[in-house]
C-alpha cells in the first residue's frame, strides 16, 4: 500500500488535484482521509484543505 497527501488552499483545488491524480495512475483505492483546517491571522481566516488518499499499484 502506498499513500499520496495531497494539501490545497481551497476545496476546489484540492478536488482537481486528487482527480488529476487518481485519472493520471492506474492505481485501486483503498481509502481517502479528508481533514479541513482553519486558523485566524489577524481579522484573516487561512483554510486548509488536505486529503489521504490509500492506494495500491496495479
Amino acid at each position: 500500500m502506498k499513500v499520496k497527501i495531497f494539501d490545497e488552499n481551497h476545496e476546489k483545488d484540492l478536488e482537481k488535484s486528487i482527480n488529476e491524480f487518481l485519472s493520471s495512475n492506474n492505481c485501486d483505492i483503498i481509502d481517502i482521509k479528508y481533514q479541513v483546517a482553519v486558523a485566524m491571522f489577524g481579522e484573516e481566516q487561512i483554510y486548509c484543505f488536505s486529503a489521504m488518499v490509500c492506494y495500491d499499484e496495479k
